[in-house]
């Protein structure tokens, strides 16, 4: 069983770290209205997964190439709209931070948009995760449960994480914070336009 909670923290923590439209739209949360309003949204994951693991588990290996082509135009177009959210707050960019409790309900809910229209979770949970999942329920059903337990414990921790270090960032300064905002507004627009590149283009 601690192979495959090993191997569940070791893809959780490579799946939290690396960059995506969800860290993206956490970093712009983060440098706008701070630690306390984007770490709820860091646990988006437990709430849109559990309909991707539902599907992937369901038809594993087997997702149509079409269904994959509209969920990176949606997932594009969702996150081109939290782009130029983050633009009109740079824009109008205010040190003051807003009430953290009033919003955190709206970040947790567009991230988990965000990571249900991204289309990396259904190909990781398709061709890695559900086959292993599958393995280790055969031989023993706590270990498929250890497999999702570990995953989830190191995909949101190493997220927490990262939400953190954009928080240090942001208490650098107003300036900072304002340029950060800039930074993030772009970095979302990449991610966006990649992903309607990825669609149009059929991948």
């Amino acid at each position: 069983m601690w192979a495959y909670c090993m191997a569940g923290l070791l893809y959780g923590f490579a799946a939290g770290a690396q960059p995506g439209p969800l860290n993206a739209y956490l970093m712009s949360v983060t440098l706008r209205h701070g630690f306390r309003r984007a770490a709820p949204a860091a646990c988006a994951p437990l709430i849109s997964d559990a309909f991707i693991i539902a599907l992937t588990l369901t038809i594993l290996s087997r997702m149509p190439v079409a269904l994959i082509r509209w969920l990176h135009l949606l997932g594009g177009a969702f996150v081109l709209y939290l782009a130029w959210d983050a633009w009109r707050t740079y824009r109008h960019f205010q040190a003051a931070e807003e009430d953290a409790k009033s919003h955190a309900v709206e970040s947790v809910w567009k991230a988990a948009v965000i990571n249900l229209l991204n289309p990396s979770p259904y190909i990781g949970w398709s061709l890695v995760l559900g086959p292993f999942v599958l393995q280790g329920w055969r031989e023993a059903h706590r270990n498929g449960i250890a497999i999702v337990i570990s995953f989830y414990l190191a995909l949101v921790g190493t997220t927490l994480l990262v939400v953190w270090l954009f928080d240090f960032a942001r208490n650098a300064g107003p300036r900072v914070a304002k340029a950060l905002v800039a930074v993030s507004s772009i970095v979302l627009a990449g991610f966006g336009v990649y992903q309607l590149w990825l669609g149009v283009r059929g991948s």
